[in-house]
């Protein structure tokens, strides 16, 4: 596995003039999520997820916002955000499709699938069709093994995928 670097320690910041996290969202978040932890770094993950709701993805003016907010290091948040597939530092279409790509997928032909997927989208992983419709993704398992191979749209598990029944899909989100 190689790994990938980025400078950022001298990056730049994109900066919108309104605050993501506003007060109203702040007591919402206070009331809603960080009451509920022992501590308000165990909430990171809460926020963040309701960041993300908010705005689509989790921008990085937000995850400042979100340390500052927490009283914990913007760096941790981002080590947060960049850990778990779940967070989208940049945009994402309106259906996200997470193909598994667990063993049992594998051994059930997921290749075939997302194969089919990237062409029918004209995309490949990680990116999202021109019109912001659709994000393809990878996982590393959905925990549905027994139903062999499987997709996510969004919150819904489709199972038992072939090439014809994920166009059907796809042909019901349009």
């Amino acid at each position: 596995m190689a790994w990938i670097t980025k400078n950022s320690g001298s990056m730049e910041v994109e900066r919108r003039n309104q605050p993501y996290l506003s007060d109203e969202l702040k007591k919402k978040l206070e009331k809603q999520i960080v009451s509920h932890y022992p501590s308000r770094r165990a909430a990171v993950m809460g926020v963040l997820h309701v960041v993300q709701e908010e705005n689509g993805c989790v921008p990085y003016q937000a995850m400042e916002e979100v340390g500052d907010f927490l009283d914990i290091a913007p760096s941790a948040v981002l080590d947060t955000a960049t850990f778990y597939e779940e967070y989208f530092l940049k945009p994402h279409g309106k259906y996200v499709i997470w193909v598994c790509q667990s063993l049992s997928c594998e051994l059930m032909n997921h290749t075939a699938l997302l194969n089919h997927l990237q062409e029918k989208l004209g995309i490949g992983i990680g990116e999202t069709t021109e019109d912001g419709k659709f994000t393809l993704e990878i996982v590393e398992c959905l925990g549905a093994c027994e139903a062999a191979p499987v997709a996510l749209v969004n919150e819904r598990l489709h199972e038992n995928l072939t090439v014809e029944n994920v166009d059907t899909i796809l042909d019901s989100l349009e």
